[in-house]
């Protein structure tokens, strides 16, 4: 076990917390705030904003996607470079806070924005960002990490640099009051996969890791049992906090880590624009069952320390079957449907686009080569 793990974000955690960005953001700082489709002048959260950035002089940018594209994020862009913009302020879920995190790190660059993303440009300096999270689901409020998406065409892309890591997090559970129950769903799909890319690999005696992605594991299960008391001040704290712990660094620290149902699953989303959280779902039942011989022990010890199940020779299976259970419990398909051709051209087009991005060598053992992909998808595709 050998790693390095720092997380500069400061966490600004409860109700009423948005007022703290008020300190936290230099007043002589010409401010951008970055938010999306406009629900935030809905529920309250953008008059808090406003009080907040009183005494700064900020301006505002909205509009940005769910699965934000480079298209709309490159106007942003522009506006950080000819206003001489000090901050971006995300106000949003994980989109708005990937779109930031890309705004201001292409803001620092002279050429094009997706160099970024190819890996043609490095990222050395970017814009500082802070977070106000409306959406519990990616841990990007404290993570270096975005995906972004080039709509023209159709490539969903990752990139990580300490240099976008945001500054603050304000996580104020009540912001969640307004959220629809689908967006709630896929906050916990979306963070109960992150935890399982970074323990479902393989047995390495790493205890502390493995021991705190089995207590996140068992709090989304809860919450998931207990969506009907979603309404909760309770509920709604422990799923912002769970979701953030799943993907803010620490249980990945110095353990194999897999995301292939993530990559696979960001074709889904790029073709036919199929919520993040829901393309893993789709993906993740047959991933697993693909690789169970690599996976079994792991997969074992998710059973009987999460799910409770009995030891046996079928306990992998068991276990997935029980992951696929969870979602159809939440209402959230395991295979896809909502593709526009037939069953093999869909199949194929993802493929292409699997080859087109080099995902040729997936998962933790890189076993999961093209034709496991393609097996993979005849599974998940109804």
């Amino acid at each position: 076990m050998k790693f390095a793990y720092q997380n500069a974000t400061q966490i600004l955690f409860g109700q009423g917390q948005i007022e703290a960005i008020a300190k936290v953001i230099p007043t002589d700082n010409r401010v951008l705030v970055v938010y999306g489709g406009g629900s935030i002048k809905n529920n309250g959260v953008y008059d808090q904003v406003v009080n907040a950035l009183a005494n700064h002089q900020w301006q505002e940018f909205s509009g940005v996607e769910p699965n934000p594209t480079k298209e709309t994020l490159d106007k942003a862009v522009e506006i950080v470079k000819a206003d001489h913009i000090d901050f971006i302020l995300a106000v949003g879920g994980g989109s708005v806070i990937d779109g930031c995190k890309y705004i201001a790190a292409a803001a620092h660059y002279d050429g094009d924005g997706w160099d970024i993303l190819t890996g043609s440009h490095q990222v050395s300096s970017a814009t500082p960002i802070g977070a106000i999270l409306t959406l519990p689901a990616t841990g990007s409020e404290s993570n270096s990490g975005a995906v972004i998406t080039k709509a023209s065409t159709q490539d969903k892309l990752a990139f990580l640099s300490p240099f976008v890591q945001p500054a603050f997090a304000v996580m104020d559970p009540d912001v969640m009051k307004s959220l629809p129950d689908r967006q709630l769903v896929n906050g916990l799909v979306d963070a109960w996969v992150h935890v399982c890319e970074q323990y479902l690999t393989y047995n390495h005696g790493h205890m502390v890791q493995d021991g705190y992605a089995e207590v996140l594991l068992r709090n989304l299960k809860q919450l998931a049992e207990q969506f009907d008391q979603r309404d909760s001040d309770e509920w709604r704290a422990n799923l912002m906090w769970t979701a953030n712990q799943a993907l803010n660094g620490l249980i990945g620290s110095g353990v194999p880590h897999d995301w292939a149902t993530h990559m696979i699953g960001h074709e889904l989303t790029a073709l036919w624009h199929v919520d993040h959280a829901r393309s893993l779902a789709i993906v993740q039942p047959s991933l697993l069952r693909n690789q169970i011989e690599h996976k079994r022990a792991k997969l074992e010890k998710l059973g009987t320390e999460v799910f409770r199940l009995e030891i046996g020779s079928d306990l992998a299976e068991r276990t997935i079957d029980a992951i696929e259970a969870l979602y159809n419990s939440l209402d959230v398909a395991t295979q896809l449907t909502e593709y526009a051709t037939d069953k093999q051209t869909a199949i194929d087009n993802v493929i292409e686009q699997l080859n087109k991005h080099g995902m040729v060598a997936l998962g933790e053992n890189q076993a999961i080569t093209i034709e496991q992909s393609r097996k993979i998808l005849e599974s998940a595709i109804a």
